[in-house]
C-alpha cells in the first residue's frame, strides 16, 4: 500500500534527501505561497459581508486553509520536488549473506528446522535477484565465521552464536572490498549477551546496513527452561546442600514437574513441584547430601513434559568440591552440663567435624577434651593469634565475659571479623546477658541487642517453632519438605530451659522461636554475618531433652547440632582462597581466576608471589602467574584459556620469600554445545535493534519479497546518487482531489454551494 501511494519503498524516504529541481529559487516559492494565501484571505474577507451568518468565523477560516493548502501543493509541484538517494552501483558491490550455523537453528518447528526455513526463504528468488544486481558472498557462522559456496553447506551444528564478533569480521573486509550491505539470517539467540557497541560503531563508520531476517518462534508454545542454579561451590563431606533452581515455562501452568539432582547418574534428590504463572521466573529449593569427598558434577534437571519443544534446556551442570577436611571447633563451657555431653556425642558421629572442649570444673581448674597434643590449651583459653586462629569455629557456653582478658576478647572479635570464623553463643547462668556479654567488646558482633537486665535465664519448659526463614534453612532441616519439617519441630519435646535474648539486629535472621507458657514468643535461634564470618545465638542449654525423651532411633538432636556446627565452620576460609566466577564454562574458553592471600594474622598480604598450576583433559598442563589487584589489597588475578572441553583443576600456591603462605584448589569445567540450548526463542528485539542501529531493516522469514529491492539503498561500497521524481506520485493526485472535494463537501453541508 505504501509503494502504491508513494511509488517508492519507505527506505527511499528514510535515507533520501528532498530536493527541488525547478530553475527558480526556493525563496520565490515561499513568497508565492505567502502571497497566494494573503490574496485568498483578502477575498474571503470581502465575501464576509455577503456571507450568511452560518459562513462566518471558523468556517471561513477552514475554507481558507483548504484553498491555501491546495495552492501551496500546486506551486510546490511546479518546483519539481524529488528525492535524492544513494544506491549501490550494480555489479560493482558485494552483498554479504550471513547465515546462523549454530545448533539452535536445528530446532524443528512445524516439521521444519529453522535452518531449512531460512534456506528455503532465501532460495525463493532472493538469492537469484541479489545475484543479478550484486556480487554475492555467502558465509556461515557460529563461534567463528566461514566462507561457503552454497547455502546447503550450513549444517546447524555450531556450538555457539556470536553475532557481534562475526559481523565485525565481515565489516573489517570492507577495508579492501566494496561491501554494500549485509543480510543476516539468524534466530538472534546470541550467547555473548548481544551485539556490543564497538561492533555497531564499526558498522556505522563503514555505513554498512545490516538487514536482519528473524528465524524461529518468538515464543515457544510448550517449554520448560532452567535459567539458573545456585549451589555452594564447596562443601564438607556428608553435608546437606541446597540447590536453588530458577526456571520458567510456557504452556504448563499448574502442571506438575519433577526436579532431580544427579551425580554420575546416581539420583541424589528428586522433588515434585507445581509450575506457576507462564513466563515468570520461579524459584525452587532442592536439598541433597553432598556425599563423600571429591569433585562432584551435579546435573540439575527438570524432567521433560509431554509436548515440550526444546527439552535440551531442561538441565544444567554445576560443580561442587566436597572437601576432605575436618574443621576444628573450640567449645568453652562454664560448668558441667548435659548439653555439652550430648553435643560431643553428636560430633563423634560426624566424620567431618572435630570438637575440642574446655570445661571449667572450678574457678581455677579446667578439663580439656579433644586436644591435638597434651600442651594444647594447657594454660586455658588461647591468648595468641596462632593458637586461636587454628580453629574454624568457637562455641561460648555459660561463661561470663569477665572470664576473658582484654587481649582474648579482642582476639574473639577478630576471629569473626578478620579470620572469617564462626562463633556460637549458648544460654546459661553465666551466658549472654547474665554473663555481661551485652556490655562487652563482643556486643557489636552478636546478632541481638541483649536485654539490659538480669534474670533472663529461666529453667522453665519451652516448645520450639520454626520461623519462615527457619523452614527454608539447612540448619533446621530435619525433613526435606518445609511443611513436614515445621511439623516435626512442633512435635519435639520441650526444652529444659530458655533465655531471653533481647532484640534481633536489623541484619539478623531468626530461624526459631521459643514458646514458653508464660512469656509468649521469644527469639531462640538467631544468626548473622559479621565481617568475613558468622555469629549465632542459641538461647538454651536444654536441647538435650530431644535425645533423652525420644526413641533411640530418632536423630533429631544429632542432625540439628551437626547441621548447626557445619554452618558454623563450612565457610571459614584458609589463608589462601582461590575462586573463579564461572565454575562451568558453557562454550567459553576464558577462565578468570581470583585468589585472596592472608598472612598469619589474616591481614591482606600484598607482597606474595602467587601462581596457579593447572591440569586439564588430554594431558593439558600449565602454570600462570597471578598479578596483584591494585584496587583490593591481598587479591591476585589471572586469566587462563581452556581450549579443550573437560574438567580442570587449578592449585593456587602463595609464597612470601621462601615461606609458603598457603595453597588452595579450584575446579572448573568447560562444556561445548551447551549455551545453544538456552534462550533459543527468536530474539527479535536484538535483530530489530541491530537493523535499526545500522540503517537496515528487520524481515520475517516469510516476508522477504521486498528485500532485494530495498537492499540497493545504501551508502556503503560504490554508490551513485539517484533522483526520483515525486510530482507524479498517486498520493499527490489523491491529496489534490481530497482538498478540492473536502472544500466542496463542506460548502454543500453549510448550504453555500
Amino acid at each position: 500500500m505504501l509503494e502504491f501511494l508513494f511509488k517508492y519503498p519507505g527506505t527511499v524516504f528514510t535515507k533520501g534527501n528532498l530536493v527541488l529541481l525547478g530553475a527558480w529559487p526556493v525563496w520565490a516559492l515561499m513568497a508565492l505561497i505567502l502571497a497566494g494565501a494573503a490574496l485568498l484571505a483578502m477575498a474571503s474577507w470581502r465575501m464576509r459581508a455577503r456571507a450568511t451568518s452560518g459562513m462566518r468565523g471558523t468556517r471561513m477560516v477552514t475554507l481558507w486553509l483548504l484553498q491555501s493548502s491546495l495552492l501551496a501543493l500546486v506551486l510546490l509541484l511546479l518546483w519539481q520536488p524529488a528525492i535524492s538517494v544513494a544506491t549501490l552501483k550494480p555489479q560493482q558491490n558485494i552483498v554479504a549473506v550471513v547465515l546462523d550455523d549454530s545448533r539452535s537453528m536445528s530446532l524443528s518447528e512445524d516439521g521444519r528446522t529453522r535452518k531449512d526455513q531460512a534456506i528455503e526463504a532465501l532460495n525463493k528468488g532472493v538469492i537469484e535477484q541479489l545475484g543479478r544486481k550484486f556480487q554475492l558472498r555467502l558465509y556461515r557462522f557460529s563461534s567463528g565465521l566461514e566462507r561457503i559456496e552454497k547455502l546447503d553447506q550450513v549444517t546447524a551444528q555450531g556450538n555457539a552464536t556470536r553475532i557481534g564478533e562475526n559481523l565485525a569480521q565481515v565489516a573489517a573486509e570492507s577495508a579492501t572490498l566494496p561491501i554494500g550491505a549485509i543480510v543476516l539470517a539468524s534466530d538472534g539467540a546470541d550467547n555473548t549477551g548481544g551485539v556490543d557497541l564497538e561492533t555497531v560503531s564499526l558498522l556505522r563508520r563503514h555505513r554498512i546496513p545490516v538487514h536482519t531476517i528473524g528465524v524461529g518462534r518468538e515464543k515457544f508454545q510448550k517449554d520448560i527452561e532452567i535459567t539458573d542454579v545456585q549451589v555452594a561451590p564447596r562443601a564438607l563431606a556428608d553435608s546437606r546442600l541446597s540447590a536453588q533452581v530458577t526456571l520458567k515455562h510456557r504452556g504448563y501452568s499448574q502442571a506438575k514437574a519433577r526436579l532431580t539432582v544427579k551425580s554420575d547418574s546416581a539420583v541424589l534428590a528428586s522433588q515434585e513441584i507445581t509450575l506457576k504463572a507462564e513466563g515468570a521466573l520461579q524459584s525452587e529449593s532442592v536439598v541433597f547430601n553432598a556425599g563423600t569427598a571429591g569433585v562432584k558434577n551435579l546435573q540439575v534437571a527438570a524432567e521433560p513434559l509431554t509436548g515440550e519443544e526444546n527439552p535440551n534446556n531442561n538441565s544444567v551442570v554445576r560443580l561442587v568440591n566436597v572437601e576432605n577436611r575436618k574443621p576444628r571447633i573450640l567449645y568453652i563451657e562454664g560448668e558441667p552440663k548435659w548439653e555439652l555431653k550430648f553435643i560431643r556425642r553428636a560430633v563423634e558421629e560426624d566424620r567431618t567435624l572435630q570438637l575440642a572442649t574446655i570445661l571449667r570444673t572450678t574457678q581455677n581448674k579446667i578439663y580439656r577434651q579433644g586436644i591435638s597434643n597434651p600442651a594444647e590449651m594447657e594454660q586455658g583459653f588461647p591468648s595468641k593469634v596462632d593458637d586461636l586462629f587454628a580453629f574454624q569455629g568457637i562455641i561460648i557456653g555459660g561463661v561470663e565475659a569477665g572470664y576473658f582478658t582484654a587481649t582474648q576478647m579482642e582476639l574473639l572479635k577478630q576471629f569473626v571479623d578478620r579470620r572469617g570464623g564462626g562463633m556460637l553463643f549458648l544460654a546459661g547462668r553465666g551466658g549472654l546477658q547474665e554473663g555481661g556479654w551485652g556490655k562487652s567488646a563482643m556486643a557489636d558482633v552478636m546478632p541481638v541487642v541483649l536485654a539490659d537486665r538480669k534474670g533472663t535465664f529461666h529453667r522453665d519448659p519451652a516448645y520450639v517453632e520454626l520461623t519462615q526463614a527457619g523452614r527454608e534453612s539447612l540448619i533446621c532441616r530435619l525433613e526435606e519438605s518445609p511443611e513436614k519439617n515445621a511439623e516435626r519441630w512442633k512435635k519435639l519435646p520441650y526444652l529444659a530451659d530458655y533465655q531471653e535474648t533481647g532484640t534481633p539486629k536489623p541484619g539478623a535472621i531468626v530461624l526459631a522461636d521459643a514458646l514458653p507458657s508464660s512469656k509468649g514468643r521469644l527469639p531462640l535461634l538467631i544468626t548473622q554475618h559479621y565481617g568475613r564470618g558468622r555469629v549465632g545465638v542459641f538461647a538454651t542449654q536444654g536441647s538435650w531433652r530431644w535425645q533423652m525423651l525420644q526413641p533411640l532411633a530418632d536423630k533429631s538432636h544429632e542432625m540439628f547440632w551437626q547441621q548447626l556446627l557445619r554452618w558454623l565452620v563450612q565457610d571459614t576460609p584458609g589463608r589462601v582462597i582461590a575462586s573463579t566466577p564461572k565454575p562451568v564454562l558453557a562454550d567459553e574458553t576464558r577462565v578468570p581466576m581470583r585468589a585472596e592471600i592472608r598472612d598469619r594474622n589474616y591481614l591482606p598480604m600484598s607482597d606474595a608471589k602467587v601462581s596457579a598450576n593447572i591440569l586439564g583433559p588430554q594431558g593439558v598442563a600449565g602454570q600462570v602467574e597471578m598479578r596483584p589487584d591494585p584496587l583490593v589489597p591481598g587479591t591476585y588475578l589471572a586469566d587462563w584459556r581452556a581450549d579443550k572441553p573437560g574438567a580442570y583443576v587449578a592449585e593456587v600456591l602463595a609464597k612470601r620469600g621462601e615461606e609458603e603462605a598457603g595453597r588452595d584448589v579450584v575446579n572448573f569445567r568447560r562444556e561445548d554445545g551447551i549455551a545453544e540450548n538456552f534462550g533459543a526463542e527468536q530474539n527479535r528485539e536484538l535483530l530489530e535493534k541491530l537493523a535499526a542501529e545500522t540503517g537496515g531493516k528487520y524481515y520475517r522469514v516469510s516476508d522477504l519479497a521486498k528485500l532485494p529491492a530495498e537492499i540497493s539503498y545504501s551508502e556503503a561500497g560504490i554508490t551513485i546518487r539517484e533522483i526520483k521524481d515525486l510530482w507524479n506520485m498517486p498520493a499527490v493526485f489523491f491529496l489534490i482531489v481530497l482538498l478540492r472535494a473536502g472544500e466542496w463537501l463542506l460548502r454543500r453541508r453549510w448550504g453555500v454551494v
